[in-house]
């Protein structure tokens, strides 16, 4: 039994016993830190970016407690430590020169996380592609198409980038009124129209106007309305609009113009 425990409590056997408890403390503690420090920062980071940034420090902090602890166990057994960590800085440069691309991805992924360019659920344009951003993975992006079509691309690949949830759109609707009209009465209504939509439309990031005449198009008059919503509501509202002024034409007995063959058959 006094040899057991002469073995046991030797510092060849306690002592990575320890160290291991000791950075699992350290490891767990950290972990804590990181959570409380981006729960602090909830109001200023959206919730995706958030949780990708949060997970990726405490993967770093698991990454350094476990080496630390190899380190230290192998100092215990009378390893050269110093001699493996000058390998360890060898070996990383020829991972770094082998790994470059997949190196370069997830440094990319870190930088649009970091400057905010899109976020999973941002309406983007990337490379020429447009869509909406399903996943923002530290090697790879997702944009699904409104078709259905997914671009899967490496993050160091992406070289343009237009972000359409950056600031509020704006809902454009153009409304044709026939010549025969009554240009005054028509405009009235529309004007009406824009009054009542201001306190129904959802979405709303500003105001609903008649901007007047845009357009003296060949059979009618073109009326433009706008409405300043939130980042990628504006077809929505569009078509919303859209069904309004019908209704309303409709009972103002207002028929919307549409196009006219007019074939003149002459005898001579």
């Amino acid at each position: 039994m006094e040899k057991f425990l002469e073995v046991f409590l030797s510092p060849k056997v306690i002592g990575p016993i320890i160290t291991i408890i000791v950075m699992f403390i350290f490891y767990r503690i950290l972990k804590k830190i990181i959570k409380k420090v981006f729960n602090f920062k909830t109001k200023r980071i959206k919730h995706n970016k958030q949780i990708t940034l949060m997970n990726f420090f405490i993967n770093v902090a698991r990454v350094i407690c476990f080496v630390i602890a190899a380190v230290i166990i192998l100092g215990i057994y009378g390893v050269e430590t110093s001699a493996i960590i000058t390998s360890l800085g060898a070996v990383t440069v020829v991972l770094g020169l082998a790994f470059q691309d997949l190196l370069k991805d997830f440094i990319a992924g870190i930088s649009f996380i970091l400057e905010n360019s899109y976020n999973v659920g941002d309406w983007v344009t990337i490379n020429g592609f447009k869509g909406e951003v399903v996943s923002l993975g530290m090697k790879t992006t997702r944009v699904k198409a409104y078709e259905g079509q997914i671009l899967i691309i490496n993050n160091g690949a992406i070289t343009e980038v237009i972000n359409h949830n950056a600031a509020n759109s704006l809902a454009i609707v153009d409304v044709r009124i026939p010549y025969e009209a009554d240009t005054e009465k028509a405009e009235k209504i529309l004007s009406d129209l824009c009054t009542r939509l201001q306190g129904e439309l959802k979405k709303l990031k500003g105001k609903v106007e008649l901007l007047g005449i845009e357009e003296l198009d060949n059979n009618a008059l073109v009326f433009r309305i706008t409405a300043e919503v939130e980042a990628g509501e504006q077809f929505g509202v569009q078509r919303e609009i859209r069904k309004q002024v019908k209704l309303e034409l409709d009972k103002s007995k207002i028929k919307v113009p549409y196009d006219q063959l007019v074939v003149h058959n002459e005898r001579i």
